[in-house]
Parts: structure tokens; C-alpha cells; sequence
């Protein structure tokens, strides 16, 4: 736990974890990365608002394993609750995820089986003549051999361990995206929801506006046909209507496509999946989100420990690549029977048993091993190079999302004195319109700049409730909140 006042020094703690784990892999043979190539961690976030609580940070176990929970509960929507079930239930990419873990899983089964000795069974069958039998013609005999056979390999130099180490690896970092991609989809499900809540109010704030426009024209026209109003002021007001009956079409076109997104988000057919409009005022506000440490999210975000064990994994064949280069020693041992009468094959006289042992070691190759290990040498740079990505993308990734929560809040407040005023200046401007003391225009105008006004106010609301999401995803999911800070946000 530390407080927002901590200087921004650089440390190296976070890679803590991937040297350890490099360290007892057990083998010489596995060059462990520079880790001077890595990143240098803050010790906290740049963009951490100055209205946090001085020393409340949030307290998160440094683990990708940890549970995230049901994160998407602070908001204390119903309907979003359901949604992110039915995605949890039917959502492709997180089908494909998991069929992804259970292909690295058995691949770790079959790494680890090569390791054992291997047991097989045989029974071979032949019939022809037998040349050593001294007589002319050679007699026809029948030979029957069944047998059991043994082999395993010692693994003198660890060839065979650094590759099921490199599967357990690989396991492991599927395992790890696939929280990524559930992660990814409750959060792509959540901003896709309140996309949908943000086109509901603005689309409610244009219809409400385009009624207005509606009763005003047919009064006008009334007046007209009574001669009280020129033709001027009725085009004016059909130009408006026209005008805001077409940005209402279009909002409706915009609220369809974000419907159907969703919808394939969820797993479901676009065709039979449609959200109600609440037809109710938009009144949340999302809650605040404490930051952490650098080090606690860089630990907990389970893309980059994907990118860690995929580092590992790299290392750990660049080792298998390396051990080609030293003899391998295998044992072999056989028992059976062998008759060429088949009713004596499984007599004791009969019996057949061999006991070997192999070294093995190739001279010359072409050059195969040594552009074997420089291409995993390379796996193994890109793999780092990776890593490095990740890191640098999930700390630019939390510190974009503080530094617009932050310019998005003070964008609300400012725009909430831009509609109270525009709200107030239409009342005054429609009151002095039916005295006769400012013209028709002067009272559109003002009716336009207060739609603009709530309109900008519900998108940057909407914006708010966007950030917020993308800021729970940077973090890595769920957290944990002192007691004083979540009362503070309820």
C-alpha cells in the first residue's frame, strides 16, 4: 500500500517474478533474458487524480491468477448483469479461448509422456522357407514372435525436461489469455451496453426536441393562415423540423447497429436479440475506480503474463536447442518367445529377451543444429521484444484512461453550467418570443444551442462510463477498495 504523494522513481520489482522463475528452471542450458532490456516500472501512475485519498490505494494480490469477481456489479445495472452472463455462456471468442487452453494442456500431456518410459506390445507372424535347414528343397516354416518392448530415454542433459517446461509454460500463458479475452469481452460488453444507454438519452433528447419544433409549427401555421405571421418565420420552422427529424433518423440508425454488435458479443443472433429503451432519464454517474500501484497491475494484467510465459516458454527451447548438441542416452530392453511351431510359442524354451543400451551423438549435420538453436535464439528475442510491448501498452493503457477521466470530468462540470444557462436562456428567449420583442429566429437559435448542449453533456457522461471500463480492463480486472474509499464512492 502507498500513497498518491510517492515519488515517480524507477524500479525493477515487477520482473522479480520472471527472473525467479528463470532461475529454478534447474538448467545450465536455458539462458536466462537481459532484463536491462525491460522496461524500468514507476512507482506510480503520473496521471493518479489529485483528489484521490491521501494513502488509500487499492490492495491487489500480485497475481493474473487472482479472482477478478463480478466487477461489473459497481455499476448496479440489472440489465448489465444479464448481459454479462448470457456473453460469459455463448461469446465465440471465448469459446475459441478455451478449445485454445485444452490444446496447450494436452500438448503438456504429451510433452511430460516423453519423459517416461515407453512400454509396447508385439506379435509378429511370418511364413517361408528356411534356407539353413541343409536340404533341398528348403522346407516351408511358420515363425511366430510375440514380445514386449521397453524404451526410455535418460535425459542425461535435460533436453527432454526444458521441453516439457516449455509446454507447461505455453499452458500456462493460454490459460492466461484466456482470462485476457474474458476480461476483454465483459469489458467490450459493458462499453457496448452503455453506448446503447448514451444513443437512448440522446435519441429521448432530439425526439423530445423535434416534438417541440412540431407544436410550435402547427401554431405557426395556424397563424399564418390567419395572417398573423409571415411565411418566413413557417419555412424556418419547417427547416428546423426537417433538420432534427434527420438527426433523430440517424441516431436511430446508429442505436440499430450498436444493437446488433451487441448482440454478437453475446453470442446470439442479431435478427432475434433487441434491448429495450428504458424511457427514463440517464441519471448515473460511473463510480471511481482507485488506481494501484504500477507494479500490482503489471503483475495482475493476464495478457502480460501471458507475454511473460511466452518469454519463458522461448527461453526454455532456445535450451532444448542447445542440448542437441550433446549425446543422448536411451535403454532398451525386449522379452518374448520366438518358434517356428506355433504350438510351442509360448513354451519356456522358447523365450527371447535382449537388454541395450544406446549413445548417440550426430558429427555432422549440415549445419541443422546450429540454424535450429539461432532460430530459437530469435523466438527468443521476439518473445522479449514482445513482453516489453505488453508492458509499455498496459502502463500507457491505465495512465490514457486516468488522464481522460480526469479532462472528462472537468468537461462535465464546465458543460453542466453550459446547459444550465442554455436552459435558462431558452425560457427567456421563448418568453420575450410571445411578447413580440425578439424575432422567431432568435428563439431557434436559442432551442438549437441548448440541444447541443445537453446532447455534448449525455455524450461526455456516456465518454465517462466508456473510460471507466477501459480503466477497470487496464488494471486487470476486479479490485479491491479500502473501506473508507468505497463509502466515499457510494
Amino acid at each position: 500500500m502507498t500513497s498518491s504523494s510517492a515519488k515517480t522513481v524507477p524500479v525493477r520489482l515487477a520482473w522479480a517474478p520472471l527472473l525467479a522463475a528463470l532461475v529454478l528452471a534447474g538448467c545450465a542450458s536455458a539462458p536466462a533474458p537481459d532484463l536491462s532490456a525491460l522496461p524500468a516500472t514507476p512507482a506510480a501512475f503520473k496521471s493518479t487524480p489529485a483528489t484521490a485519498p491521501e494513502g488509500h490505494w487499492a490492495v491487489v494480490p500480485p497475481a493474473d491468477g487472482a479472482e477478478r469477481g463480478a466487477w461489473w456489479a459497481v455499476f448496479h445495472d440489472p440489465v448489465l448483469d444479464d448481459l454479462m452472463q448470457r456473453a460469459q455462456a455463448r461469446n465465440t471468442d471465448l469459446q475459441v479461448a478455451a478449445a485454445r487452453l485444452q490444446q496447450a494442456r494436452a500438448g503438456l500431456r504429451e510433452a511430460d509422456a516423453q519423459r517416461l518410459p515407453q512400454l509396447g506390445a508385439s506379435l509378429g507372424v511370418a511364413r517361408g522357407t528356411n534356407q539353413n535347414a541343409g536340404v533341398t528343397p528348403a522346407p516351408v516354416i511358420n515363425t511366430a514372435t510375440p514380445s514386449l518392448n521397453l524404451a526410455w530415454e535418460t535425459d542425461l542433459f535435460g533436453r527432454l525436461g526444458l521441453g516439457s517446461q516449455a509446454a507447461a509454460l505455453d499452458a500456462q500463458a493460454s490459460e492466461a489469455l484466456l482470462q485476457s479475452t474474458r476480461l476483454m469481452v465483459q469489458a467490450q460488453v459493458a462499453q457496448a451496453y452503455f453506448a446503447l444507454r448514451e444513443s437512448d438519452a440522446e435519441r429521448r433528447l432530439v425526439r423530445e426536441t423535434l416534438d417541440a419544433y412540431r407544436d410550435t409549427l402547427r401554431l405557426s401555421e395556424r397563424r399564418l393562415a390567419a395572417g398573423d405571421l409571415g411565411e418566413l418565420d413557417v419555412q424556418r420552422l419547417r427547416t428546423e423540423v426537417a433538420s432534427t427529424e434527420a438527426d433523430a433518423l440517424a441516431l436511430d440508425r446508429q442505436r440499430a447497429a450498436q444493437e446488433n454488435a451487441l448482440a454478437v458479443l453475446l453470442g446470439e443472433s442479431a435478427s432475434g436479440f433487441a434491448l429495450a429503451d428504458p424511457a427514463q432519464d440517464w441519471t448515473a454517474r460511473p463510480p471511481a475506480v482507485p488506481a494501484g500501484l504500477p507494479s500490482a497491475v503489471l503483475a495482475r494484467r493476464p495478457d502480460v503474463a501471458a507475454a511473460q510465459r511466452s518469454l519463458m516458454a522461448a527461453q526454455a527451447r532456445l535450451g532444448v536447442a542447445q542440448s542437441a548438441w550433446l549425446p543422448d542416452l536411451s535403454l532398451t530392453a525386449s522379452g518374448g518367445y520366438a518358434s517356428t511351431d506355433l504350438g510351442d510359442v509360448f513354451r519356456w524354451s522358447a523365450r527371447a529377451w535382449s537388454l541395450g543400451a544406446l549413445l548417440s551423438m550426430p558429427i555432422f549435420d549440415g549445419g541443422q543444429r546450429q540454424a535450429q538453436e539461432e532460430r530459437a535464439g530469435g523466438e527468443a528475442q521476439i518473445a522479449l521484444a514482445g513482453y516489453r510491448q505488453q508492458v509499455l501498452t498496459a502502463l500507457r493503457e491505465v495512465e490514457d484512461q486516468l488522464s481522460g477521466l480526469g479532462l472528462l470530468q472537468a468537461q462535465a462540470d464546465v458543460l453542466g453550467q453550459a446547459v444550465a444557462s442554455a436552459r435558462r436562456a431558452t425560457a427567456l428567449s421563448d418568453i420575450r418570443y410571445r411578447n413580440g420583442q425578439i424575432s422567431q429566429l432568435d428563439l431557434l437559435d436559442a432551442r438549437r444551442s441548448e440541444l447541443r448542449s445537453l446532447r455534448q453533456a449525455v455524450q461526455v457522461q456516456g465518454a465517462q462510463f466508456q473510460s471507466t471500463v477501459a480503466l477497470i480492463r487496464a488494471l486487470g480486472g476486479g479490485w479491491e477498495a479500502p473501506a473508507s474509499v468505497a463509502s466515499a464512492a457510494r
